[in-house]
């Protein structure tokens, strides 16, 4: 049975965010580079030890980064494109800033790399480029110099990397496009990774943890014969008893695992959560080698809720019978949740029962090890295993009747709205007045220090609700006049009463709970704190019509109405484990569908109902995409806005995906108008929209809100010129590509003066001004 314990990441932002401020100080001047190290290096050894003093076996290195670590195996392998090596830098950490989030100043004005989503994850890793000057060779010593810093406390560690496979399959070329592959690239990866390989072999690693999730996707025959080659040759590179982990997570690998059992890893990590039935089903056809290990994936990295040991242990149980070689492991990186529950001193300790953070996962991993070794017929007389199976006795929460009763009402008319689009399109042309490629932003300006200072004092009871809604007031009213004068035609509030855009909805509906310190990494020094789903969901009040029709009387310009759909609202909560999701998103999609009606009936008549993460959660197997995802996330949209008028027009918005593929099913939405995150993919969207005949009015997004760079107006008028050159100026919209909440003021102001100038350029050049 199983004894030891695997770890496959561990979050590294700090138990209060202590590497977010040491390294946005360093940006801001504020803290030295020195300083900035000795935090880093202080968070790595203190995760260890904790790992360490957990009884974790074998814990990560490496998982470590300042901003992402698909970026830091860029630079280790010599991928920095050339427009970066020319601002030379001193310190490798400048350089790994400016291409995560560009540069402009003195060195140069370079745009950042291109962001995606880390899988099904909320999680941005920066994309790599390699083009045709790059020369892959390893260039760095990042992964030896943080083994050789645990070793140095006493720490024996397992090196963790992004695997070549993986890496290769998220690089780009310089415009953005898939990789073409040569053998000389091929050649190139693997002699870097065997060289990586034999490093640590003379540095005395014992096992080395390569991450392949790329693996869990649909692959054709050229994937498996490029696994195969790299792999080919990295793995006889091991020397003085290293061993290879070869781990994968997000899904299965049941239709390689064949091949990649007869490649003699030594270790093979599982996903046992997300790809279990699947995952197993492979491991009883074909069996394990008598010396490789089968890491099993059994405690969830994405996820809030307490492992269920009864199922788990019945697992482990299963697995003895196929392989006596087995570890207890995460089944992912545990970056992906937050530190510890101890942070939290607002929720009842009878709710706390029930969540398990990273802290608390490792603690599962040593308990389940520890059970499996027991006795089946001892387990039931162990005070742990009792404790944990009085969390899932049915008693936590109480259906809503109300909520039930609404959802079995529905019909098929609530999903369809009318008239068709085309009619709508054309009355709600007239009704607004609108020139050819309106200029408007996603939604929030912003949120300022004193903007979250306001916000504290009215929780901690320093400041009245009366002086914080004036003060609310006042802002709104300045981003009025302010969006005027620069002339975009349709404005917003700038959402300064909002903590966060899921937080927000979730803390006026019911069924919601909600953390205080439960913060996790998004994206370089950027921190989400999603709530949490505890129970059947429905609207208690009203939400955001109060400020919008607020700013709607300050001027004659339409104002959006800015509301969060349901899908995204899911995607970035932590959901319910007991309910299917799409019950989930259907109880949402009532809750919204009400503020909607709400906000129409109000007078606003552009509402924009944001699904920023609709692509996050589609299920990497193409052949689970519908129904899996999309037959219940594409109508739960569709319920939100299937009651409004045919005048009103509706928005919503997507970033930071990969759209080309359900670009079909994003049209089905029925929305009027979609903005897309764009920009910062080279506009590879364009092509896919023209193709596929999109019929929705599209905003392409015309500048990077991830960036501090302040776009010229020549760049914007560049990305318009070959936007109307491929789409119809008709159906086009300006935008930039997402909201503007974490930009500061001095940034904001004049890209959107750009974008302005240079949408009435174009428009000058279409002969439509």
């Amino acid at each position: 049975m199983p004894t030891l314990t695997s770890v496959s990441g561990f979050p590294r932002i700090g138990e209060h965010r202590e590497l977010k401020r040491a390294i946005e100080g360093y940006w801001k001047g504020s803290l030295g580079l020195d300083e900035m190290r000795s935090t880093a290096r202080s968070l790595r050894e203190r995760h260890w030890r904790f790992q360490a003093d957990a009884g974790i076996d074998l814990m990560p290195s490496n998982d470590f980064s300042l901003y992402d670590q698909v970026l830091d195996t860029a630079m280790l392998l010599g991928a920095v494109p050339r427009r970066f090596d020319r601002l030379a830098f001193d310190h490798g950490e400048d350089l790994a800033f400016a291409m995560g989030r560009g540069y402009q100043g003195p060195r140069g004005d370079v745009e950042a790399l291109p962001m995606k989503k880390w899988f099904t994850t909320n999680y941005h890793y920066l994309v790599p480029e390699i083009g045709e000057d790059t020369q892959i060779a390893l260039s760095g010593t990042k992964p030896f110099d943080e083994y050789r810093e645990a070793e140095a406390i006493g720490v024996h560690t397992k090196p963790v990397l992004v695997g070549p496979y993986t890496f290769l399959k998220l690089a780009r070329d310089p415009q953005a496009r898939e990789l073409e592959l040569d053998r000389g690239i091929i050649n190139a990866i693997a002699t870097a990774y065997a060289e990586i390989v034999r490093t640590f072999a003379d540095l005395g690693a014992s096992w080395l943890q390569f991450d392949e999730p790329a693996l869990v996707f649909d692959k054709t025959l050229e994937d498996t014969s490029l696994f195969k080659s790299l792999y080919a040759k990295i793995l006889p590179a091991r020397t003085n008893g290293v061993r290879i982990e070869l781990n994968t997570y997000f899904g299965h690998i049941a239709d390689i695992y064949d091949t990649v059992r007869l490649m003699g890893f030594d270790g093979i990590g599982l996903d046992l959560c997300e790809g279990r039935d699947a995952n197993l089903a492979a491991l009883r056809r074909h069996g394990v080698p008598q010396d490789t290990t089968i890491f099993a994936g059994v405690v969830s990295g994405r996820n809030i809720w307490r492992n269920d040991y009864a199922d788990t242990l019945a697992l482990l149980d299963d697995l003895a019978s196929i392989s006596d070689r087995v570890v207890v492991s995460s089944a992912c990186s545990f970056l992906h949740v937050p530190y510890s529950t101890a942070g939290e001193r607002e929720l009842p300790a009878k709710v706390l029962d029930h969540f398990a953070f990273a802290v608390e996962k490792l603690g599962e991993l040593t308990q389940l090890a520890s059970l499996a070794g027991l006795p089946v017929s001892e387990r039931d007389g162990d005070d742990r295993y009792q404790g944990n199976r009085a969390l899932f006795d049915g008693t936590r929460v109480t259906a809503d009747r109300e909520v039930s009763r609404r959802i079995d009402a529905l019909t098929d008319d609530d999903f369809v709205r009318t008239p068709r689009r085309d009619e709508r399109r054309t009355r709600q042309h007239a009704a607004l007045g609108l020139p050819v490629l309106p200029t408007t932003t996603i939604g929030s300006f912003p949120q300022t220090k004193a903007v979250r200072a306001e916000r504290a004092d009215l929780r901690a009871g320093r400041i009245t609700r009366e002086a914080y809604d004036a003060s609310i007031r006042r802002r709104i009213d300045e981003v009025v006049a302010l969006q005027e004068r620069i002339g975009l035609d349709v404005l917003v509030h700038g959402e300064f009463e909002r903590n966060d855009m899921v937080e927000y909805f979730g803390q006026h509906l019911n069924g919601f709970l909600f953390t205080s310190q439960a913060w996790v990494q998004s994206y370089g020094t950027r921190c989400v704190k999603p709530p949490i789903i505890w129970g059947d969901v429905s609207r208690r009040e009203p939400i955001t019509v109060r400020w919008s029709t607020y700013a709607q009387s300050r001027t004659t310009r339409p104002v959006k109405g800015m509301l969060t759909g349901p899908v995204t609202i899911l995607n970035w909560s932590w959901p319910r484990e007991d309910v299917p999701r799409s019950r989930q998103a259907t109880q949402l999609a009532l809750a919204i569908r009400d503020e909607v009606l709400d906000l129409e009936r109000a007078g606003i008549r552009i509402i924009q109902i944001d699904e920023a993460a609709l692509r996050e959660k589609l299920p990497l197997r193409r052949s689970d995409w519908h129904t899996g995802y999309l037959d219940w996330a594409i109508p739960a949209f569709r319920l939100v806005h299937s009651g409004v008028g045919p005048t009103t027009q509706i928005h919503t918005h997507m970033c930071y995906s990969e759209f080309n593929d359900i670009i079909a099913d994003i049209d089905a939405m029925d929305a009027d108008v979609i903005s897309f995150e764009a920009s910062r993919g080279d506009l590879v969207v364009l092509d896919a929209l023209r193709e596929s005949r999109f019929r929705t009015e599209v905003g392409p997004g015309v500048y990077d809100i991830h960036s501090p760079r302040i776009p010229t107006e020549r760049e914007i008028e560049d990305r318009l010129d070959r936007i109307v050159a491929t789409l119809d100026p008709d159906r086009v919209w300006v935008n930039p590509d997402c909201g503007l909440k974490t930009r500061a003021e001095a940034e904001t102001w004049p890209s959107l003066e750009h974008m302005v100038e240079a949408a009435a350029a174009v428009r000058t050049r279409l002969g439509r001004h």
